[in-house]
Formats: C-alpha cells, sequence, structure tokens
C-alpha cells in the first residue's frame, strides 16, 4: 500500500465536522453583516473627524495671532489622524500626559516652535510662562555647570603626576633655591637613606682606625684584669 492510499484510508476514518444546519448558517451571517456595519460606521466617524481636524487646522494658520493650538484628551487612533493632518499642512505636533488617562496633542506653528524648557513644562504638566522658563534655563545651565567641573575634576586626575623632587614638593614654601640647597644635602643614598649622607661616612684613614680599634681593645684587658685583680683580693 502506497503513503497516498494509507492517508486516504486515515482521512476517511476520520469524523467529519458535523454539518452546519440553516438556523446556524443565518446566525453567522448576520453577525458578519454586523461586524461590517459597525466597521463601516467607525470609518465614517473617523473620516468626519478627520475632516474637522482639517477645518481646525487651516483656521489655525490662517490666524496671524495665534502660535499653538490643544487639542482635546483622546485616543491614539485619533492622535495619529491629527499627526497626518499635521504633517501635510506643515506644522509641529507634539503629544503630552499619560496614555489612556489625559494624553493630548498641542501643534505648533514652525516659526513658534517650542524651546527645548518648553517642552520639558508641557511633559512635567506646568503650563508654560516665564516663571517658568526662567527656573528651567537657571537649572539647565546649573546642571550644565557641574556636569563642565566634574570634567575637568576628572581630567585633572587623569593628568595628575606627583612631586617626586624634594625640591618641586617644598618650593613654594621654603622658595625655589633654599629648596635645590636642601635636596643637595639631603640627597637619596642606598647605604642610609634620605639623610645627610655625609653625616654617615668615617673620615678616619685606615692606620688611624686600626690604632683606634687596638687602642679598645688594649683599654679593655686593662678593664679585665684590673676586675680580676679586684676580685681575687676580695677573695
Amino acid at each position: 500500500m502506497s503513503h497516498i492510499d494509507i492517508l486516504a484510508s486515515i482521512l476517511k476514518s476520520m469524523d467529519k465536522p458535523p454539518p452546519v444546519n440553516e438556523k446556524q448558517k443565518a446566525l453567522m451571517k448576520k453577525q458578519q453583516e454586523e461586524l461590517q456595519k459597525r466597521q463601516k460606521a467607525e470609518a465614517e466617524k473617523l473620516k468626519l473627524f478627520r475632516l474637522k481636524v482639517e477645518e481646525k487646522i487651516n483656521k489655525f494658520l490662517q490666524d496671524d495671532d495665534a502660535k499653538e493650538y490643544k487639542f482635546p484628551v483622546m485616543d491614539k487612533i485619533h492622535r495619529g489622524i491629527v499627526y497626518d493632518v499635521a504633517e501635510v499642512a506643515n506644522v509641529l505636533a507634539y503629544s503630552f500626559g499619560e496614555e489612556g488617562y489625559d494624553r493630548y496633542s498641542i501643534i505648533f506653528k514652525r516659526e513658534y516652535a517650542p524651546s527645548e524648557d518648553h517642552l520639558v513644562a508641557l511633559h512635567n504638566g506646568e503650563e508654560w510662562n516665564e516663571e517658568v522658563a526662567k527656573r528651567l534655563k537657571e537649572e539647565r545651565e546649573r546642571k550644565a555647570k557641574e556636569e563642565t567641573e566634574y570634567s575637568k575634576s576628572k581630567k585633572r586626575k587623569e593628568n595628575f603626576v606627583p612631586n617626586n623632587y624634594y625640591k618641586d614638593k617644598y618650593q613654594h614654601l621654603i622658595g625655589k633655591e633654599a629648596a635645590l640647597e636642601a635636596a643637595r644635602k639631603t640627597e637619596a643614598s642606598s647605604s642610609y637613606g634620605c639623610v645627610p649622607s655625609e653625616n654617615k661616612k668615617d673620615q678616619r684613614s685606615i692606620e688611624q682606625t686600626l690604632a683606634d680599634i687596638r687602642a679598645k681593645k688594649r683599654k679593655l684587658e686593662t678593664n679585665n684584669e684590673a676586675s680580676n685583680c679586684s676580685d681575687n683580693s676580695t677573695k
């Protein structure tokens, strides 16, 4: 038996879906017609809304004194239509507020484009005025100053080179010449460390050194003999 015959046998053995009666067919047809009707009505509403937005934006553009226009709170679909019409009309559009709660759109003429501080205020839910503008400007300048100072401080730390020389380290206190002289007198020595090395050197000649050693030895022997005599007399 071929694979095709096996597949045909399996399909024949499977239960067929229950037949749809006339009543069910009529119900499904009615539901489909209602869905199409609602979709058509929604499309007509959106089309009407777009016409109203176009009318408002055209009126806004014809008003020489108008700089911005605020639309009421609306959902994402309707805001999308506002953005689409604004782009066609060559005006700027922004949205503010919380989605699903109080989000709205504002359009601006390009010659009156909002500043960065203006947008920050609107995003914060503040009304744009001179007082808010002044405060945000001061905050922005202060933040920029802090960032500049931090950058300079970081750069100074990266480029810092410690004073490794005595004369460089103390010349601001005792003067450059005095520091240089002190550095000469206090040169580093592998034998004695950073102390005046001349004070640690033995200035005696070899003969004098040997004579001093012999004298110390004789003195030590004399002291020992005198100590032994004292002990014997005591006994």
